[in-house]
């Protein structure tokens, strides 16, 4: 048995825990880095976070190297080579190391008898550069696949994106889910001051967020975050809240955030309205809400477990209700990097029935006069525009114009209907969040 370096040996257990058991890649890192050194994990992120984005692209080169499909291949197997090849094909290791430590890992890790196979595939692969592959295994197809392989993401959500999106932005855009997230943090209004949270941590503000400051760090090192006075949270998000609370600030409490977790939002909400109901129907994700909560006075919020469909109060009981709903996802590929290859266009319909429900569990707890915001991470119009427009007629709902009550964000107002707002990585370099507002008819 061959004994390979602890960083590999770590990168492939994480690979595993995605691709043979469905776990998350960050939270799969987590575990698995406790107590490693600073160098080997950054290694290890970089590595699994890289492989798990560029999946297919990769599972492509090696179909082409090996002669053969990787679905006949030992799915231990195709770990090991995709880690190979993505080390030497984008973190520049040289192709005799990746070739050596790939032997190693599945000498280790799998048995004897899968080095030979491993050696011969990745000796093909370090053969040719990235670039070279791509050019290779593109050339005869349409222009929609050459961009999903070369951009890294399966045909559909190419085909979603391309028809949100100006043609000379498709690129751009996909490339931006390509790049890591910088850390962002919110400061919770009237807990503490973003100049204070500037000052520990040596971050800047964000662009359009009055509350959010970027980092480089351990968010969980800081007293501010430990201590719920702060927490991480995409300027997206921050900015679904705050235009959020712009449409109800002539609606005094209580407000709604109906599904709640982890609870950022709920947070902000927190903060701005006399009181907030959390409601989760997770019980953990419900602990988690009440954690980024406890910094409040106990009197200015409530978290409730309970299923958002069936409201477990009265309605009309509040004057805003904030739904960000269960999505795909799609518009978070940068921090989430297995998603692109683990969502499918049939999990839309499943989700899309779940969404409409919400909404509409969303209006029925909303008093005449308020405000729902429809919320989602992910521009995909039957997500966004194919929920809440025919919700809108059936309800004679009042769609109000919510870019406006984002004047400092530009461009932001959505394709599908300039009433709706849809941020994007390359244009403001938050998550893709869809945001909808509705007032109910006196």
């Amino acid at each position: 048995m061959t004994h390979p370096d602890r960083a590999r040996a770590t990168a492939y257990r994480v690979l595993r825990d995605v691709t043979a058991d469905g776990a998350f890649t960050n939270l799969a890192l987590s575990a698995h880095l406790r107590g490693t050194g600073a160098q080997d994990a950054a290694f290890v992120t970089e590595l699994v976070n890289g492989t798990a984005r560029a999946l297919g692209t990769l599972d492509a080169i090696i179909e082409a190297a090996a002669g053969r499909a990787t679905s006949t291949l030992q799915p231990a197997v195709v770990d090991v080579l995709r880690l190979g090849a993505y080390q030497t094909l984008r973190m520049r290791v040289p192709p005799h190391a990746a070739v050596s430590s790939s032997v190693d890992l599945a000498g280790a890790q799998i048995g004897r008898r899968a080095t030979g196979v491993v050696n011969a595939i990745m000796r093909r692969v370090v053969a040719r550069a990235w670039d070279e592959w791509l050019d290779a295994l593109t050339a005869g197809l349409d222009e929609t696949d050459a961009m999903a392989l070369r951009c890294q993401h399966p045909r559909w959500i190419v085909e979603a994106f391309a028809g949100l999106l100006p043609a000379d932005e498709l690129v751009p855009a996909l490339e931006a889910d390509n790049v890591p997230p910088t850390t962002t943090l919110a400061v919770r209004p009237g807990l503490m001051e973003r100049d204070d949270l500037v000052t520990a941590t040596g971050g800047e503000p964000t662009r359009f967020s009055p509350w959010g400051v970027t980092m480089v760090g351990d968010p969980g090192s800081l007293p501010a975050v430990r201590d719920a006075r702060a927490g991480v949270q995409d300027e997206g998000s921050q900015l679904v809240a705050l235009a959020a609370s712009r449409a109800a600030a002539n609606q005094p409490g209580p407000w709604l955030d109906l599904c709640a977790g982890p609870g950022g939002k709920a947070a902000l909400l927190a903060g701005l309205a006399g009181f907030v109901v959390a409601n989760e129907v997770r019980t953990h994700r419900a602990r988690l809400v009440a954690d980024n909560l406890h910094a409040f006075r106990r009197d200015a919020y409530q978290v409730v477990v309970a299923d958002g469909t069936q409201p477990a109060w009265a309605d009309g009981s509040f004057a805003l209700v904030l739904a960000d709903v269960p999505c795909t996802g799609l518009g978070a590929l940068r921090r989430r990097p297995e998603s692109r290859w683990r969502r499918q266009p049939a999990d839309l319909e499943t989700l899309v029935v779940l969404q409409a429900a919400l909404l509409e569990a969303a209006w029925r707890s909303v008093r005449p006069g308020g405000v729902v915001a429809y919320a989602t991470c992910s521009p995909h119009r039957q997500e966004t525009a194919g929920v809440v427009v025919p919700f809108a007629t059936r309800h004679r709902a009042d769609i109000l114009t919510a870019p406006a009550f984002l004047p400092e964000v530009p461009d932001c107002a959505a394709a599908t209907d300039p009433r709706f707002v849809q941020l994007w990585p390359h244009r403001h370099g938050t998550d893709a969040m869809f945001l909808a507002l509705l007032r109910r008819g006196k």
